[in-house]
Protein backbone atom coordinates (compact mmCIF):
# COMPACT_ATOMS: atom_id res chain seq x y z
CA UNK A 1 0.00 0.00 0.00
CA UNK A 2 1.72 3.20 -1.16
CA UNK A 3 1.73 6.10 1.31
CA UNK A 4 1.73 9.52 -0.31
CA UNK A 5 1.17 12.17 2.37
CA UNK A 6 1.06 14.96 -0.20
CA UNK A 7 -1.23 17.50 -1.77
CA UNK A 8 -3.05 16.17 -4.83
CA UNK A 9 -5.34 17.69 -7.45
CA UNK A 10 -9.05 17.90 -6.69
CA UNK A 11 -10.21 15.05 -8.95
CA UNK A 12 -7.58 12.49 -7.90
CA UNK A 13 -9.88 10.90 -5.32
CA UNK A 14 -12.55 10.38 -8.00
CA UNK A 15 -9.95 8.75 -10.24
CA UNK A 16 -8.79 6.46 -7.43
CA UNK A 17 -12.38 5.51 -6.61
CA UNK A 18 -13.18 4.84 -10.29
CA UNK A 19 -10.30 2.35 -10.31
CA UNK A 20 -12.02 0.50 -7.46
CA UNK A 21 -9.40 1.45 -4.90
CA UNK A 22 -9.87 2.69 -1.35
CA UNK A 23 -8.00 5.64 0.11
CA UNK A 24 -7.58 7.82 3.17
CA UNK A 25 -7.58 11.59 2.69
CA UNK A 26 -8.45 14.73 4.60
CA UNK A 27 -9.03 18.41 3.96
CA UNK A 28 -6.15 20.67 4.96
CA UNK A 29 -6.48 23.88 6.93
CA UNK A 30 -5.36 27.04 5.17
CA UNK A 31 -2.05 27.03 7.04
CA UNK A 32 -1.46 23.37 6.20
CA UNK A 33 -2.42 24.03 2.59
CA UNK A 34 0.18 26.76 2.25
CA UNK A 35 2.89 24.47 3.64
CA UNK A 36 1.90 21.71 1.22
CA UNK A 37 1.57 24.05 -1.77
CA UNK A 38 5.10 25.31 -1.13
CA UNK A 39 6.41 21.73 -0.95
CA UNK A 40 4.51 20.77 -4.11
CA UNK A 41 5.81 23.87 -5.91
CA UNK A 42 9.39 22.80 -5.15
CA UNK A 43 8.59 19.30 -6.44
CA UNK A 44 7.11 20.74 -9.66
CA UNK A 45 10.05 23.15 -10.06
CA UNK A 46 12.44 20.19 -9.91
CA UNK A 47 10.35 18.38 -12.51
CA UNK A 48 10.42 21.51 -14.69
CA UNK A 49 14.20 21.65 -14.32
CA UNK A 50 14.51 18.03 -15.42
CA UNK A 51 12.08 18.33 -18.35
CA UNK A 52 13.81 17.71 -21.67
CA UNK A 53 10.95 18.23 -24.10
CA UNK A 54 9.01 21.47 -24.57
CA UNK A 55 5.66 19.72 -24.00
CA UNK A 56 6.87 18.24 -20.72
CA UNK A 57 8.31 21.59 -19.56
CA UNK A 58 5.05 23.39 -20.36
CA UNK A 59 3.08 20.72 -18.47
CA UNK A 60 5.24 21.37 -15.39
CA UNK A 61 4.77 25.13 -15.79
CA UNK A 62 1.00 24.55 -15.88
CA UNK A 63 1.28 22.65 -12.58
CA UNK A 64 3.27 25.50 -11.07
CA UNK A 65 0.70 28.03 -12.29
CA UNK A 66 -2.10 25.96 -10.73
CA UNK A 67 -0.19 26.00 -7.44
CA UNK A 68 0.20 29.78 -7.72
CA UNK A 69 -3.57 30.08 -8.10
CA UNK A 70 -4.08 27.82 -5.05
CA UNK A 71 -1.66 29.96 -3.03
CA UNK A 72 -3.40 33.17 -4.02
CA UNK A 73 -6.80 31.75 -2.98
CA UNK A 74 -5.33 30.73 0.40
CA UNK A 75 -3.92 34.23 0.89
CA UNK A 76 -7.14 35.86 -0.31
CA UNK A 77 -5.34 37.63 -3.15
CA UNK A 78 -6.61 37.97 -6.72
CA UNK A 79 -4.40 36.98 -9.65
CA UNK A 80 -4.67 40.54 -10.96
CA UNK A 81 -2.96 41.81 -7.81
CA UNK A 82 -0.10 39.37 -8.34
CA UNK A 83 0.16 40.46 -11.96
CA UNK A 84 0.27 44.12 -10.90
CA UNK A 85 3.11 43.35 -8.47
CA UNK A 86 4.94 41.43 -11.21
CA UNK A 87 4.62 44.36 -13.60
CA UNK A 88 5.81 46.85 -10.97
CA UNK A 89 8.87 44.72 -10.19
CA UNK A 90 9.59 44.32 -13.90
CA UNK A 91 9.36 48.07 -14.40
CA UNK A 92 11.77 48.71 -11.52
CA UNK A 93 14.28 45.86 -12.02
CA UNK A 94 13.51 44.48 -15.47
CA UNK A 95 12.41 41.05 -16.59
CA UNK A 96 14.45 38.16 -17.93
CA UNK A 97 14.00 38.76 -21.67
CA UNK A 98 17.66 39.62 -22.27
CA UNK A 99 18.84 36.31 -20.71
CA UNK A 100 21.62 38.06 -18.75
CA UNK A 101 23.81 35.65 -16.77
CA UNK A 102 25.85 37.51 -14.11
CA UNK A 103 29.26 35.93 -13.53
CA UNK A 104 30.62 38.13 -10.76
CA UNK A 105 30.90 41.68 -9.43
CA UNK A 106 34.26 43.21 -8.49
CA UNK A 107 34.55 44.72 -5.04
CA UNK A 108 35.54 48.38 -4.85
Amino acid sequence: MPIYNKLVRDKILEIIKAEGLNYKARILTTDELLVEVKAKMIEEAHEFKEALETKEAVEELADILELIHASLRAYGVEFEELEAIRKKKKEKRGGFEKAIYLIDVQDK
